[in-house]
């Protein structure tokens, strides 16, 4: 049985670990080594996830299996102050896929979205990844492309993506 829970900042080192063993797989083919390895260090630094949570209102869930964690979310509610939740990064390990996590990580999500009195759920993702199939599937919807310069010329090449609540 999978279960969700909030995680806490003790939880930020297991949240380093899932990233950095889930990029590999999800962008391994997309991005180049050097770029992997600068987004993993930008993006999953203890002091970036400190910050996303204490400063910038980033909430991170956990997907577990007895008590092995499989992946997290992270979401953040009046995303741009709107009635915007902003589902800002979904990772399960890949041996965890197809085990139905990612739905309920999308779930709990939605239901805090819900909560919080969000109209909309958006996202992020990379126009390459093979993640833009299961978010339709959950119903999100293309309404745009972005894309992302990062330093030494870096570039995200995104979606964007929602789901009406």
């Amino acid at each position: 049985m999978i279960t969700i829970r909030e995680a806490q900042s003790k939880d930020f080192k297991t949240i380093q670990e899932i990233a950095y063993k889930t990029w590999p797989d999800v962008y391994g083919k997309i991005l180049s080594a050097a770029q992997l390895d600068y987004m993993l260090k930008a993006f999953y630094s203890l002091e970036t996830l400190t910050d996303n949570v204490f400063n910038k209102g980033h909430h991170f869930i956990l997907a577990f299996e007895g008590d092995f964690c499989l992946g997290f979310a992270s979401f953040q509610h009046d995303y741009l102050d709107k009635k915007v939740t902003r589902l800002h990064k979904i990772y399960l390990l890949p041996a965890a896929q197809g085990k139905g996590a990612g739905k309920q990580l999308v779930d709990a999500v939605i239901n805090y979205a819900k909560e919080n009195h969000s109209t909309v759920i958006s996202l992020n993702v990379n126009r390459f990844n093979k993640a833009l199939t299961f978010y339709q599937k959950l119903g999100f919807e293309i309404v745009g492309e972005e894309n992302v310069k990062l330093e030494h010329g870096y570039l995200m090449e995104d979606y964007k993506m929602e789901k009406l609540l």
